[in-house]
């Protein structure tokens, strides 16, 4: 089978990655202490994608917990489904990274990489079939920026032939951390680099659902729902590795980066989940039509960036459904939806239709939805999220504002010019995209 090892990096990549452990179990009908319950097949066919099976019926999850702060460990394994993970896949630190991405890279972290490679090894060598790794982390801190590209380095260079996916949640757009723009760029170096599929959601795209959407106070940040809404869309992207599907056309990570990615450093993808639910309703039926709809109108994404110009347009663009919907009939309600949708223009360079895939087993959130969907696209519009990072970063490093706390961690200053180049020939190339199709347009 393709196994994937989970890393969760980072107090935000932890956080969100037990309430993925605790959405997927559920949708496994496996207990908090890993004992299968069900009674339905489908949910064993592909469980070893993301679990280990022990005796007598029991899974744990193949995931590898990483922090620089100790208080890590006590909040995974004491968490809801603390007692399904291995003690000993826990790896923390005894101080923090001090939101100083040099530290998480060079000192603090780089003592915690070689006993995390060693659990990675030990995964890697029980598998049957390893098929790649699936980061989660926010790229805004020590950890999960730092050290979570030390990790990427790191796998990259152990197992090249491997592919490497990332759920990347960007920093929140009102943080008291004032040095984000640097560790978000200089991570995004790593990114692009060392990365196969990056699944980016945007803390901005957040703030926008809770005030629009969910009515919250957003004073109030942060929310807590908000990481079970991040493990939505988590499910339904991975619902199509986790379950057996007769219409998926993105069963594995290989085969999804290859409907995904034209070419190889554009692998940076808008993510979306409809219908998107903040605590527990009484009802879970959608019909299809309303769905089609909704995951297509921008309080279904999960990028806030966008431009969100007409002419912006989409390299690629998936639709993933789940549920027993009828598959012909969908396809034809999220083409019209789409055709619909001002936001949503494919690029004449790829075929017109939308991919649609569809999983039979229905999610299982505490509304007990009948149906959802998750969307994947390749924007060029993705670029405004490495714009606006981009701008705060030299806004700071042409002052060279704050650098001495990363060169007093033994980092090279040559490095930062070296990502922000990087980062803005990634906007050129999705900028070119735009250009080059839209010249062709011109030219008909």
């Amino acid at each position: 089978m393709r196994e994937i090892i989970s890393l969760q990096v980072g107090r935000s990549g932890n956080a969100i990655g037990c309430k993925f452990w605790e959405s997927i179990s559920a949708e496994h009908d496996l207990e908090h202490t890993g004992t299968y319950t069900g009674q339905n097949n489908i949910q064993l066919e592909h469980i070893d994608v993301y679990f280990n099976e022990l005796k007598s019926c029991k899974y744990v999850p193949r995931a590898v917990a990483v922090d620089l702060e100790p208080w890590t460990r006590d909040y995974v394994l004491q968490s809801s489904i603390g007692r399904m993970f291995r003690p000993d896949n826990v790896v923390v630190g005894q101080g923090g990274g001090g939101n100083n991405w040099a530290r998480g890279h060079y000192t603090d972290g780089a003592e915690l990489a070689n006993p995390i490679i060693d659990i990675v090894r030990r995964e890697a060598e029980k598998s049957e079939s390893l098929e790649g790794f699936q980061m989660t982390h926010c790229p805004g801190g020590a950890t999960g920026g730092g050290l979570a590209s030390l990790l990427l380095s790191r796998l990259r260079e152990e197992y090249p032939s491997s592919m490497v996916s990332t759920f990347t949640v960007t920093p929140a757009p009102h943080s008291d951390t004032i040095v984000e723009p640097y560790n978000f760029i200089l991570s995004s170096n790593h990114l692009i680099e060392n990365c196969d599929a990056c699944f980016l959601i945007d803390n901005e795209a957040l703030y926008g659902l809770a005030y629009r959407k969910f009515k919250l106070n957003t004073s109030s940040y942060p929310y807590p729902d908000f990481n079970s809404v991040i493990s939505q869309v988590m499910a339904g992207i991975t619902a199509f590795l986790r379950f057996p599907s007769q219409n998926s056309l993105n069963s594995d990570l290989r085969r999804l980066s290859g409907n995904m990615v034209p070419f190889p450093r554009l692998h940076f993808l808008e993510t979306g989940s409809a219908p998107l639910i903040a605590g527990v309703v009484k009802h879970g039926v959608v019909t299809l039509p309303e769905l089609s709809t909704s995951i297509f109108h921008p309080n279904s994404s999960m990028s806030a960036y966008k431009t969100m110009e007409p002419e912006e347009q989409y390299l690629s663009l998936s639709i993933l459904l789940r549920g027993n919907v009828p598959f012909e009939e969908a396809q034809t309600q999220i083409h019209q939806a789409r055709l619909a949708s001002p936001h949503h223009r494919l690029t004449d360079s790829i075929p017109e239709e939308t991919q649609v895939s569809q999983c039979p087993i229905a999610p299982n959130r505490p509304n007990r939805l009948n149906m959802s969907a998750a969307l994947l696209g390749n924007t060029t519009a993705i670029r405004g999220t490495f714009k606006h990072f981009n701008d705060g970063f030299n806004a700071m490093y042409r002052r060279k504002a704050f650098l001495h706390w990363y060169t007093g961690e033994g980092m090279d200053e040559m490095e930062f010019a070296e990502a922000e180049s990087n980062v803005s020939d990634l906007i050129v190339e999705y900028q070119e995209m735009l250009d080059d199709t839209t010249y062709e347009a011109e030219e008909e």
